[in-house]
């Protein structure tokens, strides 16, 4: 055997050898660096966890969860929100309850904003002002909320089923049940505390005014209404491959799960800008007619939010839930044995 030739140099020569960086799988902390310096991922590709497949916001931190992933709703403001109405519906009607100097104020800013102070049944709108605000207290009637609402209902049910979607049903139903919830919430609260109206008098039934329910049917209605064109809108029809994909004898047929479009915020906040301008006509009207007082509007927002976030659940909950149903696993298959070759011929 002939052995491996040696190097001439002696080990005098031979000086300390520091250890040198490679690139490749070494460097894969490197920040700023595609490829293998990916900070995530040394070899490139997409990480697996959640938190690695985060996107940054604009500073460079984390980005905000949305409520829905169609909605840029973030979910601390809308927990914050939600709070934020229990807390208030809580101290308004305590305040109308116990007779306080708050509903002492809150009386005579009804006088002050109403027509004489009261409005007697029957009478008659004359100025601008008065058919502007009479206009504006029907529109938190039921015939005018539940057609809105009914259009929205099956406008949003009908896209649904139409791509697919596994929770189509869920926030067209929640919306009505959410509307169908206003009368079942408010009755009760008018016959406890029975406040009398701003002419004095009570409603026929014997219950009182608080909470408004014309004001708590119109936020709710077209709120839900609101919410479900835009859980409309996130829906994105299902695009059609442009080469049907092989599919091996036997397999279940693979669907196209539908995907979940953004809604503008611009887009959003318009309409959320609308909605409540909408509802501030209506309350408003519903005070300067007489009808109600300002804190019967106000309690019955507050309620409204609670029954408006039922409905914001579900849109969320029915775009999350988007895809298909899995096929169910197939276990390992064993080799396949390789045929017996044939004897050769003789």
């Amino acid at each position: 055997m002939r052995e491996t030739p040696r190097s001439q140099e002696t080990v005098s020569d031979a000086g300390p050898v520091h250890p040198q960086p490679r690139s490749g799988r070494a460097m894969a902390r490197t920040t700023g660096v595609s490829g293998s310096g990916s900070p995530h991922r040394s070899d490139g590709r997409p990480p697996h966890t959640p938190r690695g497949a985060r996107r940054l916001g604009r500073s460079g931190s984390p980005g905000i969860t949305p409520l829905v992933p169609g909605l840029p709703f973030p979910r601390r403001a809308f927990l914050v929100v939600v709070g934020g109405a229990v807390s208030l519906l809580v101290l308004i009607t305590w305040q109308v309850a116990a007779h306080s100097p708050l509903r002492a104020l809150d009386e005579r800013l009804s006088h002050d904003i109403a027509e004489h102070g009261n409005v007697p049944s029957g009478y008659s709108a004359s100025t601008f002002v008065a058919v502007l605000a009479e206009f504006g207290a029907d529109l938190g009637g039921v015939v005018a909320v539940l057609p809105a609402l009914a259009a929205a209902v099956s406008v949003a049910a009908w896209r649904g089923y139409r791509v697919r979607l596994r929770l189509w049903w869920l926030p067209p139903l929640t919306a009505a049940l959410a509307l169908g919830a206003v009368p079942a919430l408010v009755a009760p609260l008018k016959a406890w505390l029975g406040r009398p109206g701003p002419d004095g008098a009570s409603i026929a039934s014997g219950n009182g005014y608080y909470p408004s329910g014309h004001a708590a049917t119109a936020a709710v209605g077209y709120g839900a209404a609101l919410l479900l064109i835009a859980f409309t809108w996130a829906i994105a029809r299902p695009q059609a491959p442009s080469k049907a994909p092989t599919v091996a004898p036997g397999a279940p047929p693979t669907t196209v799960a539908p995907t979940v479009r953004t809604m503008p915020r611009a887009a959003w906040w318009w309409s959320m800008a609308a909605l409540a301008c909408l509802n501030a006509g209506i309350g408003l009207g519903l005070v300067r007619r007489g009808y109600h007082w300002p804190l019967d509007v106000l309690g019955s927002w507050c309620l409204s939010v609670l029954l408006l976030s039922c409905v914001a659940w579900s849109v969320g909950r029915a775009l999350i839930v988007n895809r298909p149903a899995p096929a169910p696993a197939r276990g390992p298959q064993p080799p396949r044995a390789s045929p017996t070759p044939a004897p050769p011929d003789r």
